[in-house]
């Protein structure tokens, strides 16, 4: 996905739901911190952005814009991506204080909606913890590119809610592929 196409997303959700502020949840939130083109590939392959919003109406929010511009919806149809409207409570890991830390990304075209993407190293704790194949290797392709720092990563994963055996395992994880990674060259 492109920031435009993301610009497009926002524009949309806004619209729907009459908010501004839209928290971009998955893989797409990385648009906030970096341009497509100084991602890797894997980082910017999906068609799907994950919305959600902070606030009361969070829930009945996410499944309007689910409706209205979600997968298989008209607008993916026609545009070839689409949002996918999501509750970030109990459903995604974050570290503790992702809030403070969100980074706000709006473009003229994306107007009346701002994107509130999560920190690139608040997304990779989301990521690891979700543990998928998919999810492993926007990581992966991250810390590659250099674009993490895995003992920030590390720390971020302490202050996240993940469970003994899977924190081992996600920490593990990451040791092993920084060390790989740095014996590559």
């Amino acid at each position: 996905m492109k920031r435009s196409d993301l610009a497009h997303i926002l524009r949309a959700a806004s619209t729907i739901t009459s908010t501004p502020d839209i928290v971009i949840v998955g893989s797409q939130s990385i648009l906030g911190s970096f341009d497509e083109d100084d991602l890797p590939d894997e980082a910017v392959g999906s068609i799907e952005a994950d919305v959600a919003f902070l606030g009361v109406d969070a829930a009945k929010k996410a499944l309007a814009v689910d409706g209205a511009i979600g997968e298989d919806s008209g607008f993916h149809q026609m545009y070839g991506y689409y949002a996918q409207g999501v509750e970030i409570d109990g459903l995604i890991v974050l570290p503790v204080g992702w809030q403070d830390r969100l980074v706000r990304w709006e473009s003229l075209s994306s107007a009346p909606g701002r994107a509130l993407c999560l920190e690139r190293h608040d997304l990779a704790v989301s990521k690891l913890a979700a543990f998928r194949e998919k999810d492993l290797d926007f990581v992966h392709a991250l810390l590659r590119a250099g674009l993490l720092d895995p003992p920030v990563v590390l720390e971020r994963l302490d202050l996240a809610d993940v469970p003994g055996p899977h924190a081992r395992r996600l920490r593990a994880w990451v040791e092993a592929v920084t060390a790989r990674l740095q014996a590559s060259g």
